[in-house]
């Protein structure tokens, strides 16, 4: 199993170039699911989960081409409409091959999703859009069974609260459904718009995206597209922190800078120097003291639950007391007690977490617990005093694209072993 060993006290100067994003990627693979025409998908990170899904495609009968970032599926036929547990138990996007293989093939035997113990990711969002498009759902062994035999039918449908895959699913569901479907309270993620722009490039008909109203107008079949997907936020994100909790002058290029802006906005309330430089690309620089600044997470445009645990790791180097408050997950802060261990000074009260800085971090052995959980020690570990050795970083390939090889060319004292 493999491990990484980092010497901390290193700021990191350079540049480092955003990967695309995983969020977008997983369902704009699964979209490919909709057409017998080909998909061209550009800027897909070569990450485990992307792996994962890639495999799922073949065993559902896809084609499935791979030319470094490029990834090309041919569909013509759907011969399993099936994701079996052994192949997608530690990944969550499972999920999303709900809708499209409903809508293409009239039914689909997807298992429950596995992936990251963070906390309930309700599937019965995505059972329940997909009944009111018509399907009948049944649960059973494990497995959700879903079936449309003469089709779906267009509908509303209105979440309890907002779900980004529940919401990516039903859109993918609905472009195929007779009539018109109209999603409500849907998130409104760059990720979600991004499919929706696949989707369009399909023949779909889709108004609303990035707004928490969309509108669906059913066509009977989609064709092939070329599409290329977004640049990772959280990967963008990530590395700014990077560049600020290492006191260093960093430049994350080929980002998308307007998706950052909740993360620019506490992290010059700190004191932080970050800016926009050029049109996809953003600079920090981490000189004199920060300040702590409280933080909830909140859905997008808010600040993004899946920055919440590297955004802490950056506040145990603020001077003075924060409050980081986690709404999305109620199980997220499953990497507090591993900053603890590397002398953080951190108090967990239900949701919040209060955080008083600033601490003198040290190196030990930690354990990742999940994705982002494994970055927010690796920023620890980059400012920590000594050597740092953080085990099942398999968590962390789920999700970033050559991390180790990214930090190093910084500067970064990191290394893989096994």
């Amino acid at each position: 199993m493999d491990k990484f060993v980092i010497e901390g006290g290193v700021p990191l100067n350079g540049t480092i170039a955003t990967s695309g994003a995983k969020n977008s990627a997983l369902p704009a693979l699964a979209a490919a699911l909709l057409t017998d025409e080909t998909v061209v998908l550009n800027r897909i990170p070569r990450v485990r989960d992307i792996r994962t899904m890639e495999r799922l495609l073949v065993d559902i009968g896809s084609e499935v081409e791979i030319d470094e970032e490029r990834v090309t599926i041919n569909t013509k036929k759907i011969i399993s409409p099936e994701a079996p547990y052994e192949l997608v138990k530690t990944m969550r996007a499972s999920s999303l091959v709900l809708g499209p293989l409903v809508a293409r093939a009239g039914r689909a035997r997807v298992s429950l999703p596995g992936g990251c113990g963070i906390g309930a990711r309700p599937i019965n969002f995505h059972l329940a859009g997909l009944e009111r498009l018509g399907a009948q759902i049944a649960q059973e062994h494990g497995y959700i069974e879903a079936v449309a035999k003469d089709g779906l039918k267009g509908g509303r449908i209105t979440f309890d609260r907002v779900t980004v895959t529940g919401t990516e699913d039903i859109l993918m569901a609905a472009v195929l459904a007779e009539g018109e479907s109209v999603i409500e309270n849907a998130a409104r993620e760059p990720e979600v718009v991004d499919l929706a722009e696949m989707l369009i490039g399909m023949g779909a008909k889709i108004e609303g995206a990035g707004t928490s109203t969309i509108l669906v107008r059913g066509v009977p079949k989609l064709h092939g597209t070329t599409h290329e997907i977004i640049a990772d936020r959280i990967e963008a994100g990530t590395f700014i922190i990077a560049g600020a909790i290492t006191r260093g002058d960093l430049t994350v290029t080929g980002c998308v800078p307007e998706h950052l802006s909740a993360l620019t906005a506490k992290l010059l309330e700190s004191g932080v120097q970050v800016s926009q430089v050029g049109s996809d690309a953003m600079r920090v620089l981490g000189e004199g003291p920060m300040n702590p600044v409280d933080m909830t997470t909140e859905e997008y445009p808010g600040f993004a639950t899946d920055l919440q645990a590297q955004y802490m790791a950056l506040m145990t180097q603020a001077e003075g007391i924060s409050i980081v408050t986690e709404t999305i997950f109620e199980n997220r802060f499953m990497h507090a007690q591993e900053l603890i261990r590397m002398g953080a000074n951190i108090r967990l009260d239900g949701r919040q977490a209060i955080i008083a800085g600033r601490s003198r971090l040290t190196g030990a052995g930690v354990i990742a617990s999940d994705l982002r959980a494994s970055a927010s020690l690796v920023l620890a570990a980059l400012v920590a005093k000594g050597e740092t050795v953080i085990d099942r970083v398999y968590h962390i390939d789920r999700g970033y694209e050559k991390i180790e090889a990214k930090l190093s060319a910084t500067g970064a004292r990191i290394k893989r072993v096994d």
